[in-house]
This record gives structure tokens, sequence and C-alpha cells, in this order.
């Protein structure tokens, strides 16, 4: 973010969104909801939410139509408590960072296993040539 303002923006509707999902929306359908990271565009007139749901895919599927069903009511708060000249719209996006991470997590297990077995295979091996595989004339000789 170039420039200072879109960042200070950003961070006060994370605030403002997660303040009001924690405390004035009471939405059932509403799950354990974290909001992750705000981006918002340059001419400060869209903003992208990204938020994680603790809990399963339908949890998740809930908690997304609570969130759209609630953007009307959040935006209007938002466009109160910035005092913008316009209000941005906002997008909610479920953040993708939890199956990104467990997915890298997975890669490093197999990896740790696989550097496992190479070492246990490498354990009791010989070197396939000389000792000393360098070559010396007769002069290096003592």
């Amino acid at each position: 973010m170039a420039n200072p303002r879109i960042g200070k923006v950003a961070d006060r509707i994370h605030q403002l969104v997660a303040s009001m999902l924690d405390t004035k929306i009471k939405d059932p359908r509403l799950g354990m909801v974290t909001v992750t990271d705000v981006q918002v565009t340059g001419d400060l007139q869209h903003a992208d939410i990204y938020y994680t749901v603790l809990g399963s895919e339908e949890s998740a599927r809930q908690s997304a139509k609570a969130l759209e069903s609630a953007k009307g009511l959040i935006r209007s708060h938002v466009g109160k408590q910035l005092g913008l000249r316009l209000t941005p719209t906002l997008a909610f996006h479920l953040d993708a960072l939890p199956e990104s991470a467990k997915s890298i997590e997975d890669l490093l297990v197999a990896a740790r296993f696989r550097d496992e077995q190479i070492r246990k295979a490498a354990q009791g091996a010989q070197p396939a040539g000389d000792a000393d595989p360098y070559k010396k004339s007769d002069d290096d000789v003592e």
C-alpha cells in the first residue's frame, strides 16, 4: 500500500467489522468468525474483508449467508464511523489461509519422513570410489 491513508482505513474497517460481528450481529447462523484481513482499493470505494470460521464447512456456509444478509447493516455502521464522503462497498471472502497452512504442514511432515528414510538408508553406506577421490601427483606424496 503506497498511500498510508489506505492502510489506516483498512485497519479501521477491520476493527469496526470485528467488533460489530462480536457484539451487534445476533444472527444464529453466524459461527465463530474471525476477520483476518481487509484490503481496500486505492480510491477507498471498495473493501474486501477476509474471514475464517471455526468449525465445519456447513458452519462456514451458514456464516457466509449470515454475513451476506448483515452486509448492509455492517456497511452503514462502517460508513458512520469512518466519516468518509463515500462509504466503501463491502465484500466478504472466506480466507483460504487455514487450508493452505494445513497443506504446507502436510508437505513438511512428508519431507521430514522422506529425510528420515534417506538418513536410515545412508547409515551403513560406504563411498562408491576411493576414500580420497582427489588425484595426487607423485610430488605430493610424502
